[in-house]
């Protein structure tokens, strides 16, 4: 066998290699999400909340593959979310005391947040605030990707 047709062999069996590797780390997120609340779930919860906002796909650091979309209602008990978020993994959702848009923001703020809880699905979502935290203390909510350090996306709720 000719060294060149060996060459572009091992590239293109590499290339399709890497190109099933990005696609499995994309689509396992979405593969085993659970299934999301629904609307009425989600409105039910959000009765409760103090403040509402809107996650835009327009922010400084959030692109086609680092997204969300939607109304974000913040109260004392719970989070809920109704919208979409580009999906991914390991997603964490976030209070900040300052409003927050790219990756530098985040990791300059990280020791002032308080994290309240992991993200389970792409489509909606309801989140238990944890025990004590003061929402006074804070005015943005922010969903960071943490295993690849990502922002996502943020919302100012007051």
């Amino acid at each position: 066998m000719n060294i060149r047709i060996l060459l572009i062999l091992v590239f293109t069996h590499l290339s399709a290699g890497a190109l099933g590797f990005a696609a499995g780390i994309y689509a396992l997120p979405i593969l085993i999400a659970p299934p999301p609340p629904s609307q009425v779930d989600v409105e039910a919860v959000a009765l409760d909340a103090r403040y509402t906002a809107q996650f835009k796909r327009d922010l400084k650091d959030s692109d086609a593959l680092h997204w969300g979309e939607g109304k974000v209602s913040v109260g004392e008990k719970y989070v809920t979310f109704m919208g979409n978020l580009a999906p991914g993994p390991d997603y964490k959702l976030y209070f900040s005391p300052q409003f927050v848009e790219t990756e530098a923001d985040f990791e300059q703020l990280r020791p002032s947040m308080q994290l309240i809880g992991n993200i389970d699905t792409f489509k909606n979502f309801v989140i238990a605030v944890p025990p004590g935290v003061n929402l006074t203390q804070f005015n943005t909510v922010i969903v960071w990707c943490e295993t690849f350090g990502q922002f996502i996306t943020s919302a100012k709720f007051r």
